[in-house]
Formats: structure tokens, sequence, C-alpha cells
């Protein structure tokens, strides 16, 4: 399935998988917040945390943005989604704590000015969410930048994926199946997907995660997954729409633990007889 450089970091054939703590929205629009979260997915051994970029006024029509709904922001839609926008100084000031944390950020960005707002900080990759995955435009814009994308698939037939890899190529692209529900149900998360997707297109797969509890997310992995994203929270029962689907601190900690041993459990597929199994062979085997 290749590999892709992510940063320092190789992800795919025969790399350990990549643990991204995805934040997005659930900082609530607060730094300290984001920065408690940089905290949790740096301390459970996340490679990379991710946020979310839009041009409020490109992603949402002026009626969406006026559209009553009550917030802690204010009384419409627009108050929220700009109460939840992080700007230039944000964003510095969360370049400056990775770079002191020792993990990688970056993006989703859904418009192409957002890719634009991005590339002054120089990310390690671009992430397109499954929304966006069919704007061929914005598509096309992001594979300009010439830095690696990590594309979620979900809410797509497989024409589209293939449309997808032809518009991007698979030189720097890494897929993330996905269901795209919130929570997701575990009937619905057909995890057989992972290595069909790998076979399909010969890149790096991995898996972006919204159901509740991390047992799928363990079978991704044994599947052959080469990266995984959870949405990342301080508690699920704070405000906010990703909080319910997403992974509490201790949570995420058991995450990156568990996927480790998992990885060291899968071996190379041939059968061997280990040096710990000797002596008791020899103890209690009658023959041969």
């Amino acid at each position: 399935m290749g590999q892709v450089k992510i940063g320092e970091t190789t992800v795919g054939d025969g790399a350990p998988c990549y643990v991204v703590g995805e934040i997005g929205i659930n900082h609530n629009g607060d730094m300290a917040i984001a920065k408690k979260l940089i905290d949790v997915a740096a301390i459970a051994g996340c490679q990379a945390v991710k946020f979310q970029k839009r041009t409020l006024e490109v992603v949402y029509g002026r009626e969406e943005l006026a559209r009553p709904r009550e917030n802690p922001f204010g009384a419409t839609n627009g108050d929220l989604k700009r109460g939840l926008e992080f700007g230039v100084d944000a964003y510095n000031h969360i370049d400056r704590y990775c770079k002191e944390r020792g993990v990688v950020w970056f993006a989703s960005c859904w418009d192409e000015a957002s890719v634009d707002f991005m590339e002054q900080f120089s990310p390690p990759a671009y992430k397109i969410a499954s929304a966006s995955m069919t704007d061929d435009a914005l598509l096309r814009h992001h594979k300009k930048t010439g830095r690696p994308i990590i594309v979620s698939t979900g809410m797509s037939t497989l024409a589209q994926v293939d449309h997808m890899v032809e518009v991007l190529g698979t030189d720097n692209l890494v897929l993330l199946h996905t269901t795209s529900a919130y929570p997701a149900k575990i009937a619905d998360l057909n995890l057989r997907m992972i290595p069909k997707m790998q076979e399909r297109y010969g890149v790096p797969v991995g898996y972006s995660g919204h159901e509740v509890g991390l047992a799928t997310s363990y079978a991704a992995v044994a599947l052959g997954a080469c990266m995984v994203e959870r949405h990342i929270t301080l508690d699920r029962a704070m405000w906010g729409s990703d909080q319910a689907a997403s992974v509490e601190p201790q949570g995420l900690m058991r995450l990156v633990r568990d996927i480790r041993a998992i990885e060291a459990s899968l071996g190379d597929g041939e059968k061997h007889v280990t040096a710990d199994e000797v002596p008791i062979m020899k103890k209690l085997r009658r023959v041969g």
C-alpha cells in the first residue's frame, strides 16, 4: 500500500499506526480547552492533532448564517459558527504550543481560502473531510500545495472515491475509511472496506471513527489501518455537536496503548516456535 511521509513520520507499509486526535470544534472556541486537548493528545502518544478551518461566508449561505439557533455565542447559526472559528492569532498560538508539546497539527479546510490561510503555517499535511470529498475544485486546490493529503471517504460511493483518487492521484495520498454519522452505528461501520481499499488503490488506508467505544478502532488496526483518527474531548457531556461521538482522555490513552499492543501482537504471518515455548514443549509434549 506504499508509504507517505507526514512531517518526519512515515505512514503506511511497515510503519506504526499514526494516531490523530481530532480536536475539530470540540475546543468550543476556547483556547484554554484547545490547549488541554493538545496536552491530552501529547500525553496519550498521538502523533498529531487536527482542527477545522472554514471561510464561513463561502461554506454557508447568508440565510443559513442568519437562521435562528440558540447557542453560547448568540441567537443565530452565524453567531455559533463565528464563535467556533479560530483566526490567525489563535492558530499562531496553537502552532507554538504544539511544537512545545512535540505533536504536529494540521486542519481540514472546507474551502480554497482556508487552504490559502493554512499555508502560512506550512502544515505537514492537509485533511479533506468526507463532506468535501466530491468537490473537485477544492481537491485540486489542495493538490497545488504539494503537501500530503488525507481524505475521509464517508457518505460516498465507491465510484465517487474512484473519481476523487483520479483527481488527486495516488502520490502523497492517504485514504480513511469512514462512516459519517455522529455517533455512527456499530453495524454500519463496514470495516472490511479497509483492506479492500488498500488493494483497490494501492495507497495507505486508515480509519476515521465516529462510533462510541474503542473496540472497533482496534479491529480497524487489526485489519491493517495505517492511521486511526478519533474525535477527542475533555468530557463527552460538554456542550457541542461532536462531543458525544468523541473519546475522553482516559479512553484516548487506552486507545494508543492498545493499538501499540495490537501491532506488536500481529507478527509476520509465519509460523514460529518461540523461545518461551521451547521449555513448555519439552515438558508437556509426549511425541515429537
